[in-house]
């Protein structure tokens, strides 16, 4: 063993780390929004769709209301 100090020109480890971080940022970066916008458009498409559906039911509720005043309506003209 021998009795000198360790050398300033290793690389630590939290060093290695910060560069590692840095190289890597742009690609995590890039994925994140990419799976932001996926994750997005799915939420969109899938609020949309629900939405879509509930209007239907609404539609359809009108529709039976509209009828059933006509009907009355009728009814109470004659």
């Amino acid at each position: 063993m021998s009795d000198e100090p360790e050398s300033d020109h290793e690389p630590k480890s939290h060093d290695l780390r910060d560069r590692l971080r840095a190289f890597t940022q742009p690609l995590v970066d890039s994925l994140d929004a990419r799976l932001r916008e996926q994750v997005d458009s799915r939420v969109d498409q899938r609020v949309d769709d629900t939405l879509a559906n509930r209007l239907a039911v609404i539609e359809r509720a009108i529709a039976d209301l509209d009828r059933s005043v006509k009907a009355l309506y009728e009814r109470l003209s004659d």
